[in-house]
């Protein structure tokens, strides 16, 4: 595409010099500012032609990456049939978080949130041999999702672009190397992305399968918080981190357990209290880990059914709600109310023991243990009885559960799953923006849609998936995040609108003549250029202003100097100036 001159005076842009009432974070801030993105509705974004421009440009590195792998691009409608999501159960799952439609004829539709579905049907439709395959489709389109809270600009919204691409092989060895060929295509896009990432083990979540990660932007404002090891270098999504459960314990000779009098003690930190001052151990002070807390949830079905959950899990943890759904979903976590809590009568609150907890208990509240409560291990907890504790209560002996779950919040210092108990790793937490995420789907929307080739012998076999997914609007936000300072945005060469910003500075018309004959010399060189010809009442000061606002990485002032035969050039990213003969500067900015 040939390079264009974008021209202030007709623009369709307006720089902003507050930052919009509704904007938390800084790429919210200065996209709006800066002109290129405008709120329609919560969660909703018009792109501006300088945004779009920006969108553009990292749609075009990633369709670049996907082309040179060998996947093929389609497109898909974005109103998509009810059926194929029922065949896979997903018009459930997903519950609220999808827009329904019905058309004039009282047929049901859906805006597409993500398309496994179409792009499995395609294939089937298409494909019936194993020599048709490994085949990698992709596509870049806008997808929408009714996120309950919207935030954070096009972070975070209900209508998003993405790339979503998908493999289809016929073994699990084929699965294995189509996934390994999208990372590597994953990797070099990221590296030209311009912002600092990490690749995390992760969960799959509502979209099924097994192996996955996540490619995370590091940012202070990310919603998701992923952990590494100091020493081994494991890094994974607090969601994924599984617990290194410790040795089960000999309970021979451990005293019985008893119930003893612990009046106003219903939050861990009195019970220690209490304990320390009332039953002192010899070889240390009571601490909050000696005790098991029992948290009591509320799990929300994508069906409307709600299913009470009780969860024990040391008393120096607390329940981290996000890692909980992230296991479970499709399924959403609440705390129990007074209501639900009132349904069970067993229940004493402040003083909930695991006694009545449990699918075969009198409460009937299934009951889930975090994985360091092996068996052995001795625990103070609830009695079930206002007023009172239980000490000594041996795990395995006076009490069992329906199950493990990996609940409890993930802590800096904690030990790495990986290398515990060889180089002792411990964890540090740092926070990211999901950018990208890949998993080993494998045969489920295959076998939901009856997806089958023949294979070298002539027996039909389920092919196995990959999906492989990239968040095209939100990259813009996040490396916005990653390359802005207190002056306006920083855009890497290869997103930014433009090569040069062009700003004449001044009122002579011979100052605007020269910057006119620069900016056509830029463009016949091939460089993108926005060129500030405002006059009027527009001051050199807010042309500086809105260059270093709007982020383009180069700036060139033709202002005082041209008396002298010079240009002023600045890199926007370092800040460093220098005059250029006016002569010389196309080819040094070609350069």
């Amino acid at each position: 595409m040939s390079a264009r001159i974008l021209r202030m005076s007709t623009l369709f842009a307006r720089t902003l010099r507050d930052d919009p009432a509704d904007a938390e974070v800084p790429s919210h801030k200065l996209l709006v500012r800066a002109g290129y993105v405008r709120r329609a509705a919560p969660g909703i974004y018009t792109w501006l032609p300088l945004g779009l421009r920006v969108l553009r440009n990292v749609e075009g590195i990633i369709r670049e990456e996907m082309d040179a792998m060998g996947a093929q691009e389609l497109q898909f409608p974005a109103l998509l049939p009810r059926e194929p999501y029922e065949a896979t159960n997903r018009w459930a799952e997903y519950g609220d978080n999808i827009f329904r439609i019905k058309d004039r004829k009282g047929a049901d539709y859906l805006l597409g949130p993500t398309h496994e579905e179409m792009f499995t049907l395609t294939v089937k439709d298409l494909y019936s041999s194993y020599k048709d395959l490994p085949v990698w489709l992709y596509q870049i389109q806008n997808k929408y999702r009714d996120e309950a809270r919207p935030r954070a600009g096009v972070l975070r919204g209900r209508e998003f672009v993405m790339k979503d691409s998908y493999s289809f092989d016929t073994t699990d060895a084929g699965l294995d190397a189509s996934y390994a060929a999208h990372r590597a295509a994953y990797i070099k896009t990221f590296d030209r992305l311009g912002f600092d990432y990490v690749i995390v083990q992760a969960t799959a979540g509502a979209m099924g399968g097994s192996k996955s990660e996540e490619f995370l932007a590091r940012s202070a404002v990310g919603e998701d918080t992923f952990v590494q090891c100091d020493a081994c270098g494991y890094a994974a999504n607090v969601e994924a981190v599984t617990v290194p459960a410790p040795a089960a314990l000999s309970y021979d000779g451990a005293p019985a357990a008893h119930a003893e009098q612990t009046p106003d003690t219903p939050t861990i930190e009195t019970l220690v209290d209490h304990l320390n001052a009332t039953f002192p151990r010899e070889d240390r002070p009571w601490r909050a880990g000696d005790t098991l807390k029992n948290v009591l949830l509320v799990l929300k079905h994508p069906d409307g059914t709600r299913e009470p959950v009780a969860i024990g899990l040391p008393g120096d943890r607390e329940v981290d709600q996000k890692r909980l759904e992230g296991q479970l979903e499709p399924i959403e976590v609440e705390a129990m109310d007074e209501a639900e809590f009132a349904k069970h009568p067993a229940l004493v609150k402040g003083y909930i023991g695991p006694g009545v907890l449990g699918e075969e208990s009198a409460s009937g509240i299934r009951y889930l243990l975090d994985p360091r409560v092996v068996e052995g291990t001795r625990w103070v907890t609830g009695a079930d009885v206002a007023g009172q504790h239980v000490l000594d209560l041996v795990a395995g002996r006076d009490f069992t559960a329906d199950g493990t779950i990996e609940a409890a919040e993930v802590r800096d210092g904690d030990a790495c799953p990986r290398c515990a108990g060889a180089e002792d790793g411990r964890l540090v937490s740092a926070r990211g923006i999901e950018m990208g995420h890949i998993f080993q789907l494998g045969r489920m929307y295959a076998e939901a849609l009856d997806l089958k080739v023949l294979d070298e012998n002539g027996k039909l076999v389920t092919v196995t998936m990959g999906s492989y997914g990239i968040g095209v609007s939100r990259a813009v936000a996040a490396i916005a995040e990653g390359n802005h300072d207190e002056l306006g945005l920083c855009w890497p060469a290869e997103i930014a609108p433009a090569d040069v910003h062009l700003v004449a500075a001044g009122k002579d018309e011979a100052l605007f003549a020269a910057a006119e004959t620069l900016a056509e010399e830029l463009r016949a060189a091939g460089l993108d250029v926005i060129y500030d010809d405002r006059r009027g009442k527009v001051s050199p000061g807010v042309k500086f202003k809105d260059a270093e606002l709007m982020g383009v990485p180069t700036i060139v002032v033709v202002g005082k100097g041209l008396a002298d035969g010079v240009v002023e050039v600045k890199d926007r990213r370092t800040g460093d100036r220098a005059d250029v003969p006016l002569a010389a500067v196309v080819a040094q900015l070609k350069g």
